[in-house]
């Protein structure tokens, strides 16, 4: 493997088409496209300063790297690329891309992030600014996780979340074959329109969470003060924890809460076959 240490380049494809290179201390300065179209790249303790630099590459691992907000758009095309230890201030990484493993990054500004991607192992990773997240991704497996930022995993299928905090407003919509373990889930308008969400001693909050699901499971849940208007149109199966401010309209299922119901609605609304048992208390 070719050894390049203690350098610095810039302009446009300076390492274009480079296989089996092994980068040490490199500083890539504003251009585009320096390492397009490469294999088997090994980059560590790197800075990248330009955009689009690892475009259309296969096998590559970068650790202990920079990327900084002028490196948009760093990651795309490209496939089974693993990245530890990072911190990355650019938004728009990876587009359209297959076989991702991410461990102990940080993502400052992670706008527009994972979309189109397969194949995608996440943990012990924090993400911030992180609207439109994982859009139209899907086998994702995430643990130790902590995200703030709106509007994520639209339409993601068969996805798998451990150990997280997701601070998310409009999450999950119209998302698939999802389950969450032991994490916390905060923001408004949780995963309407979704299809097989499973939560397991997941808590939520925000308001009209969980609205419009189709086969919707919880087990062992609990919901904030703030999580009110409940279920919505849902096909549900839920043992929730504590109390609940208020129920609306749920289309078929079961739910029962251990605590309290302060509301359950029932208006000329709903929606058939309009059958869902509802109860309360131990």
């Amino acid at each position: 493997m070719k050894l390049i240490s203690n350098e610095e380049f810039g302009g446009e494809r300076p390492l274009y088409c480079e296989h089996d290179l092994e980068l040490d201390n490199v500083t890539i300065h504003i251009g585009e496209s320096s390492l397009k179209e490469t294999s088997n790249i090994f980059a560590h303790d790197c800075r990248f300063e330009g955009k689009y630099v690892f475009w259309e590459c296969q096998y590559f691992k970068i650790d202990n790297c920079y990327f900084a907000e002028s490196a948009r758009s760093s990651l795309w095309y490209s496939k089974e690329v693993e990245m530890s230890n990072c911190h990355v201030d650019a938004p728009k990484m990876f587009r359209r891309m297959k076989g991702i493993k991410l461990h102990n990054c940080f993502f400052f500004n992670a706008l527009e992030t994972f979309w189109d991607c397969d194949d995608i192992h996440i943990d012990n990773c924090t993400i911030k600014n992180a609207d439109y997240l994982f859009m139209h991704s899907h086998d994702i497996e995430i643990s130790d996780y902590h995200q703030d930022g709106n509007y994520s995993f639209q339409y993601a299928k068969n996805v798998v979340i451990r150990n997280a905090i997701l601070n998310s407003k409009d999450a999950l919509w119209e998302a698939e074959n999802v389950t969450i373990y032991d994490s916390e889930i905060n923001g408004e308008y949780l995963a309407w329109y979704s299809k097989n969400l499973h939560l397991v001693r997941c808590h939520i909050t925000g308001e009209q969470p969980l609205c419009y699901c189709e086969n919707l499971v919880m087990e062992d849940c609990t919901m904030g003060d703030d999580a009110n208007l409940a279920f919505e149109y849902s096909t549900v199966k839920a043992t929730i924890k504590g109390d609940v401010v208020s129920i609306k309209n749920p289309t078929s299922g079961c739910i029962h809460v251990e605590g309290n119901i302060g509301e359950l609605i029932w208006d000329d609304n709903q929606k058939s076959p309009a059958d869902c048992k509802v109860t309360s208390g131990d």
